[in-house]
């Protein structure tokens, strides 16, 4: 079948034509769906930008992305609506149909005002992993944000409203399962909520863990997966291309001087693990292909093991796959090493299909599949299409000049700025706890000046968010949409497009995300399987309409704090 379908117009056209009829499918439209589903399977893919799926589409296999193209109900122009596009933010809005000022994950990190600390967004200290030293931090200089955590523990506590899972559980009196799966403990615990269960994959231990938040001890299933170490079956093997170089879109563009070589990976195919048991193969194996079929193998035994779709109650999976945004951080999605992994994702996605169908029947199984966010295309590759890009270093604004005479001007004697954590500027605590400076004008004399500055396209107090005296633009609503006031921070910075940071801690990555702009916020919706219909449809939506949309599927009350809209699509 071809990518291109013809749309409705046949249809629209008949029901103004018989005026009964119009009447009988506007009569059945709100009526409830017949056959609840067995099964909600929720795949998100980490940055998967909206148009990666099918920019290879001539050399896709059947059944993974050309299922959900060919037979789904896929909607052309999905964005985020937030302006921090990082993957806490963007899991916890699927999840919720919430804004971040409304479920208040607003970032990967925020500082804590109380303890002045940084938090990393699902830290708890109240419930510790279940593998000691399955600390998630080891080895991971491609993922920063992790390593602000001061605890291993982990819990969906800061998500300050329900989920699609939750509501699921409440309108079942429990007895729906509701499970989340991810090499990121973040997405997997955003997507479980709080009454589901979680599991992500350690570096530390190379093997899947989860908190006592969750278990009081591994279920025997989970404790036989790790006991066969599949994670261990890619050791002294290499990431090797799945097809001729010369069929690939960027098969003369092996090397480039901006990707990133992390350990002995490299720049080039093939790019080797290495030995199972030095410092960074498990780290390798995430920065590649081998992460996301780690993470299917390990969704296919839970689904056999806890009978998901197995009964008359509707049961919820979230498969989050990851290798997509690393593989994006450390070459671009402009790269060979992009494009083998869309098409290994491609396989993957397939055998989870495939595997659903046997064991829950797709019929059966309500598919909705998405993204946490899109991704920016490197500077370098950028520059060499003569667009303008570059990287941004926020340590070198305290030494800027406009910074240096606003503290003489506000008579600031110690630090102006306690530190940059993206997408906030905060303000040190001798600043705030100075009552003799007015902070209205400070704010705002920084803001003026933050934005002269090279590659800050608009800086936005937080005390302007809070007044509410904001210009009605897209930008601006973005802004609001991330303003939760106990977590954002002083000033929110928005970057000129393909301007973005770089450097985390002893390593520069090639690509990021987090902004607003549409490169970053473009993300796929699709909705296959169970009652749903093929269709294309260009009208523009938005991610926090597929939490609303689900829960009116199932004829369950909306999560606590979404208020996205329903996709009629769906139920046509």
């Amino acid at each position: 079948m071809s990518l291109f379908r013809k749309s409705k117009y046949l249809s629209i056209s008949l029901l103004i034509a018989v005026p009964w009829l119009s009447s009988i499918v506007s009569a059945d439209y709100h009526s409830p769906i017949k056959h609840k589903p067995k099964l909600i399977l929720q795949v998100t893919v980490d940055q998967l930008r909206g148009d990666l799926p099918t920019r290879y589409y001539d050399r896709l296999g059947e059944g993974g992305f050309k299922y959900l193209w060919e037979q789904g109900l896929v909607y052309t122009n999905a964005h985020h609506e937030h302006a921090n596009t990082e993957t806490i933010v963007g899991h916890t809005t699927l999840a919720t149909g919430a804004q971040p000022a409304v479920h208040g994950m607003v970032g990967n990190l925020w500082l804590d005002r109380a303890t002045g600390l940084t938090t990393y967004n699902i830290e708890d200290p109240n419930y510790k992993l279940l593998s000691q030293g399955a600390d998630v931090n080891a080895n991971t200089e491609i993922d920063p944000t992790q390593k602000a955590a001061k605890t291993e523990g982990r819990s969906p506590a800061a998500i300050m409203v329900s989920t699609l899972g939750d509501e699921l559980k409440v309108n079942t009196n429990g007895k729906a399962k509701v499970y989340g799966v991810s090499i990121k403990d973040r997405a997997a615990v955003a997507m479980a909520g709080h009454a589901g269960k979680a599991f992500w994959f350690s570096k530390a231990k190379g093997e899947f863990v989860t908190s006592n938040y969750y278990f009081d001890q591994y279920p025997k299933w989970v404790s036989d997966w790790n006991a066969k170490k599949v994670p261990q079956t890619y050791a002294n093997k290499t990431w090797s291309l799945l097809h001729d170089q010369k069929t690939y879109l960027f098969g003369d563009s092996d090397d480039r001087k901006w990707e990133t070589s992390l350990a002995n990976f490299g720049r080039t195919f093939p790019h080797p693990y290495g030995p199972g048991g030095s410092a960074y193969y498990t780290t390798l194996l995430t920065i590649s292909p081998a992460g996301d079929e780690i993470t299917l193998d390990f969704a296919k035994t839970l689904l056999v093991a806890e009978q998901l779709g197995k009964d008359d109650i509707t049961d919820y999976l979230s498969v989050s796959f990851s290798s997509t945004d690393y593989v994006g951080h450390l070459f671009g999605p402009s790269s060979l090493e992009s494009e083998d992994n869309i098409l290994r994702l491609d396989r993957s996605l397939a055998e989870l299909f495939t595997f659903i169908d046997k064991q829950v029947g797709l019929k059966n199984t309500l598919i909705v599949f998405s993204a946490d966010h899109g991704g920016a295309e490197t500077p370098g590759y950028l520059k060499s299409m003569g667009i303008s890009a570059g990287y941004i270093n926020p340590l070198s604004w305290s030494k800027e000049a406009a910074i240096v005479r606003l503290k003489k001007q506000f008579n600031i004697h110690g630090k102006l700025i306690e530190k940059y954590e993206h997408p906030y500027l905060y303000l040190s605590k001798s600043v705030i706890d100075n009552k003799e400076i007015d902070r209205q004008a400070l704010e705002a004399a920084l803001v003026k000046e933050l934005v002269a500055l090279p590659g800050i396209s608009m800086a936005v107090s937080s005390k302007a968010l809070q007044r509410g005296n904001l210009p009605e633009t897209p930008l601006y609503q973005a802004v609001r949409n991330n303003f939760y006031a106990k977590r954002s921070g002083d000033v929110y910075i928005v970057f000129e497009p393909n301007w973005f940071i770089n450097h985390f801690d002893s390593i520069d990555v090639a690509s990021t995300h987090g902004s607003p702009w549409r490169y970053d916020s473009y993300v796929p919706i699709v909705f296959a399987g169970a009652e749903v219909d093929a269709e294309f449809v260009t009208r523009k939506v938005h991610t926090v309409d597929i939490a609303t949309t689900l829960s009116a599927y199932l004829g369950i009350k909306p999560p606590s704090g979404a208020f996205g809209q329903v996709l009629s699509e769906v139920f046509e």
